[in-house]
């Protein structure tokens, strides 16, 4: 038998075979600020991982969870930075979350929340909101008790607030200009 010298260690199947396993340089660079969706990895957006980005082809610790729209197959999750600055949305020519709701607002920012925010899990299509000529901070999905400390939040859900929980949750938001709470429900 010929040894072979690798950097990284010896493995054994347990069976009747070794395996070189090589480590893997995981970055952890502090993650970049999202204005619109300031704590992703909170609502479950992005999360610690030893992954490698499909954009970049780097492991950088963190990876997208969420959603990605685009016609291209994509063979991977992306980086909170290839996000953060455009450029998987801009190579595999997609979005992260639809403009639906977006009607009151600039195209730059627009573009700074479907191109270079992480998107969020929902049962339904997520969508964002706005207030006060921007859009809102996402919060993330909450149930009635925590909404209900958000009265003006929990009103624009009118009759349905009373049926949080189970298969119904609302996603709550907060103006990034005058810190009012808006929210939408969202069920399976």
């Amino acid at each position: 038998m010929r040894a072979y010298q690798a950097q990284g260690r010896l493995r054994h199947d347990g069976l009747s075979s070794w395996q070189v396993v090589l480590p893997v340089r995981v970055m952890s660079d502090s993650l970049p600020h999202f204005r619109y969706h300031p704590d992703p990895v909170a609502t479950g957006s992005i999360r610690a991982s030893a992954d490698r980005c499909v954009c970049c082809e780097r492991h950088r610790g963190w990876i997208y969870t969420a959603t990605f729209y685009t016609e291209h197959d994509i063979d991977g999750p992306f980086c909170p930075w290839c996000i953060a600055d455009g450029s998987a949305a801009e190579r595999f020519e997609g979005d992260f979350t639809d403009c639906y709701g977006l009607d009151d607002v600039s195209m730059d920012v627009v573009h700074e929340v479907t191109r270079r925010t992480p998107g969020f899990h929902g049962w339904q299509q997520p969508h964002w909101l706005t207030h006060c000529g921007d859009a809102a901070a996402l919060v993330g999905e909450v149930g009635h008790a925590e909404l209900a400390r958000h009265p003006e939040a929990l009103a624009q859900l009118g009759d349905f607030a009373p049926h949080l929980g189970g298969d119904a949750a609302a996603v709550l938001f907060r103006c990034t200009v005058c810190g009012s709470h808006l929210a939408y429900a969202d069920a399976s």
